[in-house]
């Protein structure tokens, strides 16, 4: 059974810094795109940043610069590394590994930004 915990969200001031963290278990890790959306009240769920198993990133305009997406498939684990964090960045954060015939996604970590 393949499962995805998030960690690393919380509450954190404008301007502000956070690491989320994905490990995946039941599954080999390097075979997928890895991904992490969002999804903040009200609104529909959007990609945020993924990344292919060699490296290549892909980046949402609205946090190109600010975040960074990473992975090590060695401990099957990928990461979003959030910098100038900004009110707005406040949502429900999934990570996702995507197949190319099935897709599984985390439970989610709440990462709130406000003064």
């Amino acid at each position: 059974q393949v499962q995805l915990v998030e960690s690393g969200g919380g509450l954190v001031q404008p301007g502000g810094s956070l690491r989320l963290s994905c490990t995946a278990s039941g599954t080999i890790f390097s075979l997928y795109v890895m991904g992490w959306y969002r999804q903040a009240p009200g609104k529909q769920r959007e990609l945020v940043a993924s990344i292919r198993s060699a490296g290549n990133t892909n980046y949402a305009d609205s946090v190109k610069g600010r975040f960074t997406i990473s992975r090590d498939n060695a401990k099957n684990t990928g990461y979003l590394q959030m910098n100038s964090l900004k009110p707005e960045d406040t949502a429900v954060y999934y990570c996702n590994l995507i197949g190319t015939t099935i897709a599984y996604w985390g439970q989610g970590t709440q990462v709130t930004v406000s003064s």
